[in-house]
């Protein structure tokens, strides 16, 4: 099987590690940078093609692999366009700045079957397996907590803090040795040498196991030190990345009850073998294996979201002055509402307690926002509104007069429902029969709109950009960009991203309105520039 042929964008700081890995394993064949000196600095003895022009590598038919390590508020867009050129891909961490976005990259590479590894280099190293096998088999014992730093003096940047810069390896590392998300997270800052941009943070992450972590990253320390160390009821681990030999050593303290009183019991530490392994190598040739065989890389797409989600947990406490903020099923909550709400609300509004509002929203005349659901920023609730408890709604919704938006409805962002249009949560409804435990998932997917006086039956997912017509009747999945209509309704042809009608066509078709280039196929319909998807075949 021949060695993938791979292009790595970006050649600073860390890319120039990348490009030298790549290079000795003989998969190395173009370095871009946007910067000529750089390129000439790391690649410039190197027999490799060289360019400043990332489309060019783009382009490229014979690049099997990208490798993508230029500033991390680059990450998503280039990713993205990589994945959409069916180009696999390696992402240096974060995958993104937001966790959405790597949600994006991940369903993007799922779809197109492309491989998306990124760059959590801790999950590589030798010391970090070792330990996550400690944990499995339970040499360790019950792991009580752990306690991570990582601290320098410099490099000071400006184009991100502290925890952005330092704490994705520790939080990666935590992830997966003890393989579950925090569900609560504390982060408190201190900012001295650069305004708005703090140079030490110390995260405190509690998850549901019981687990405490303990994360310090500082760039303003009088000295460099990176350690982990877990404390078992069984044994304590301490690894230490700085140390040439003794890198993870075991002590067997113990802790004895005397006539009721804990007494500490100290053993000497055991120095446990590592093979000498350089991390990034072992990563760089999983990635290849991965782009070779198919196989889901350890630190896939999926991986990458979940360290951002903690990540924008422990920015959102920082923020709010080490508030303590929850983790719920990937979503990222405030424990407690702020004192002074963030959104208007009309004094006929009843707003249970126990619900999550976001900033920028509008609560018209005699609305009903139950305990326990969500609603993001900036939507708009028109009179007489109902929102059942465990509603989710996302941001810039338009919510008309008289609908109530039931139990086991999902509304992603923009989604615009019209005057006294229904949802329902059951299909067969008795009034002496109760049937809660049977509700079944609506989802109205970024975008979708719903006339006026239309009915959505439980069960079924309204695609993104798609259009019921005024009174019609959904009972079944409508695909993205569907205009569907009657009852029941059907589908009638395509709707743009604007709200107008595409031409009928059975290839392709451009909006009469703002110009978009779309593709049809097979039921199917997609933006001419967006992502690959699965067609919908036989939904109406």
């Amino acid at each position: 099987m021949s060695t993938p042929i791979v292009a790595v964008a970006g050649c600073g700081y860390w890319g120039k590690n990348l490009v030298r890995n790549f290079h000795a394993l003989g998969a190395l064949y173009y370095v871009c940078d946007a910067r000529q000196s750089a390129l000439i600095e790391v690649a410039g003895n190197l027999d490799v093609n060289k360019t400043t022009e990332f489309d060019q590598v783009l382009d490229d038919p014979s690049i099997d692999a990208l490798v993508i390590s230029t500033p991390a508020a680059q990450h998503f867009d280039m990713a993205r366009k990589a994945l959409l050129k069916g180009k696999d891909v390696y992402v240096e961490k974060p995958l993104a700045l937001h966790a959405e976005q790597a949600r994006e990259l991940a369903e993007l590479a799922a779809a197109g079957s492309r491989i998306l590894m990124v760059g959590h280099i801790l999950e590589y190293h030798p010391a970090i397996l070792e330990l996550k096998r400690l944990i499995r088999d339970g040499d360790l014992g019950k792991v009580q907590y752990i306690y991570s730093t990582r601290l320098n003096l410099g490099k000071l940047r400006t184009e991100e803090n502290i925890l952005w810069s330092f704490a994705p390896h520790d939080v990666s590392a935590i992830l997966y040795l003890l393989d579950e998300i925090p569900g609560r997270i504390w982060t408190h800052a201190g900012t001295y040498v650069s305004a708005d941009i703090p140079d030490t943070t110390l995260t405190t992450c509690k998850f549901r196991s019981g687990v405490h972590a303990h994360i310090f990253v500082s760039w303003l320390h009088p000295f460099k030190e990176q350690k982990l160390i877990i404390v078992g009821d069984k044994e304590m681990a301490v690894f230490d990345d700085l140390e040439p030999e003794r890198k993870l050593v075991l002590y067997p303290h113990r802790i004895d009850w005397l006539d009721r009183v804990p007494v500490a019991r100290k053993n000497e530490g055991r120095v446990v073998s590592l093979p000498k392994v350089e991390p990034l190598r072992s990563e760089c040739e999983h990635f290849l294996e991965c782009v070779q065989t198919r196989q889901e890389p350890r630190t896939n797409g999926h991986s990458g979201v979940r360290v951002l989600q903690v990540l924008e947990a422990a920015e959102k406490s920082l923020h709010e002055d080490g508030r303590a903020i929850e983790i719920q099923a990937g979503e990222v909550h405030a424990v407690k509402a702020p004192a002074k709400p963030s959104y208007f609300a009309d004094s006929t509004a009843v707003i249970d307690p126990g619900c999550d509002i976001g900033a920028g929203t509008k609560i018209w005349h005699f609305c009903h926002i139950m305990s326990g659901s969500v609603i993001g920023m900036r939507c708009n609730l028109g009179q007489n509104v109902v929102i059942s408890p465990g509603v989710k709604i996302g941001n810039n919704v338009k919510i008309q007069n008289n609908v109530s938006v039931y139990t086991g409805v999902e509304l992603e962002d923009n989604v615009f429902c019209g005057p006294s249009m229904v949802f329902t949560n059951v299909v067969n409804p008795r009034s002496h029969i109760e049937r809660k435990a049977e509700y079944r998932r609506t989802l109205v997917r970024e975008g979708a709109s719903i006339g006026a006086n239309a009915t959505v039956v439980c069960g079924v997912t309204l695609g993104r950009y798609s259009f019921v017509a005024a009174a019609a009747v959904v009972t079944h999945d409508a695909p993205d960009y569907a205009l569907v209509l009657g009852v029941p309704a059907t589908r009638v042809g395509w709707m743009c991203y604007c709200g107008t009608r595409l031409p009928d066509s059975t290839t392709e078709t451009r909006c009469p309105a703002c110009h978009r280039a779309y593709i049809i196929d097979s039921g199917g319909c997609q933006e001419a520039s967006s992502e690959p998807f699965a067609m919908a075949k036989g939904l109406f």
